[in-house]
């Protein structure tokens, strides 16, 4: 039942050429899916939303302890950096995972932007945050996450490797986690705004630690800011080559796991089913001739995250430095927008 790496890498050819950095874009054989017609009821709940955080009055949490206790005297408003994070589909994306409840959305993307002040990621700029490329490259030195190229919908796919776990656990592994996923969002394409998880639980006892699998308390925490700080955001999780001591972890978390979370964990099935061989790492039956080398490719991968923010704010900037503008129009090349700023009226 587990994931064979000798037979699957038989069924295709693998590229003689070694591939060090991620790829730039999908591939000729990925699909960008059509996006879903809102309705007039769900435009405008959009628009009250949007309403609730253009209101000048507005100001938010430096902190979750902060908000959990309503510390106003503490509270700021938003900069222009959460102005740019607060994209149309940001908006969307909170709607959707509260089921349209336009009160509880707008409480939940304040939540976040609170936990966002505190985590370190107050600034669109990686240098400007205090959670930086510098302070969890240590965690990668193995390459236990990597991008690297995108799944059959374009989705920018992240590879999770337990095995080449090589610190003991600790706030930073979390740290870790959380800058890989922004980062990986920086590769999304156009018209996409999920990611594809493929996590591949073999061991690889060079340069590990014993311990491969993460305490439950961490589990929970990681699963927690997935599921309440990034909603909307996971498209689909491959694992295979799963352990016992793998399932019983799965086992012990899978309650707190969200029931539209669980509909996307796919268990040993074929990685080349969902995606392309073309940018499928050959160890997984793709044609990718993929090594991780850590001076070759954390801080060509960190520079090819940070030009893509670079245009996104630049476009921001151009565009009017404005709540609700469309990542669509942030991350294109066009020069008017397609969506302006009330096309919720329209």
């Amino acid at each position: 039942m587990f994931f064979k790496k000798d037979k699957q890498a038989s069924t295709v050819p693998v590229n003689e050429e070694v591939t060090y950095t991620p790829f730039e874009l999908p591939s000729t054989d990925c699909k960008t899916p059509t996006q879903t017609e809102l309705s007039d009821e769900e435009k405008k709940k959009y628009g009250k939303v949007y309403a609730h955080f253009i209101n000048e009055k507005l100001v938010i949490a430096p902190s979750e302890d902060a908000l959990k206790h309503d510390n106003k005297d503490t509270y700021t408003p938003l900069s222009v950096d959460e102005k740019a994070w607060l994209s149309r589909e940001c908006i969307l994306r909170y709607l959707r995972a509260t089921k349209w409840d336009v009160e509880t959305a707008a409480k939940r993307i304040e939540a976040t932007l609170a936990w966002r002040r505190e985590f370190g990621l107050l600034k669109m700029a990686d240098e400007e945050n205090t959670l930086t490329s510098s302070v969890v490259a240590p965690e990668n030195k193995t390459g236990k996450e990597v991008i690297l190229g995108f799944d059959n919908d374009s989705r920018p796919c992240l590879y999770l490797k337990p095995g080449r776990q090589n610190t003991k656990t600790s706030q930073r592994q979390v740290q870790h986690m959380v800058y890989m996923l922004e980062r990986v969002i920086d590769f999304m394409p156009l018209g996409q705004d999920s990611l594809a998880l493929l996590i591949d639980f073999k061991a690889l006892p060079a340069g590990t630690v014993s311990n491969k699998i993460p305490p439950v308390n961490i589990g929970r925490q990681v699963l927690n800011i997935l599921q309440t700080h990034y909603p909307e955001r996971l498209g689909k999780a491959l694992l295979t080559n799963i352990p016992l001591l793998a399932w019983t972890f799965l086992k012990i978390i899978h309650p707190f796991i969200d029931p539209l979370t669980r509909e996307k964990l796919v268990f040993d099935q074929p990685f080349p089913d969902y995606v392309p061989v073309a940018q499928l790492d050959k160890d997984f039956g793709g044609q990718v001739n993929f090594e991780y080398d850590h001076a070759k490719y954390w801080d060509e991968m960190v520079l090819m995250a940070l030009e893509r923010r670079k245009m996104y704010v630049k476009r921001f900037e151009v565009f009017g430095s404005q709540i609700g503008l469309s990542e669509e129009d942030l991350r294109g090349e066009h020069e008017t927008l397609k969506y302006p700023i009330d096309w919720y009226l329209k």
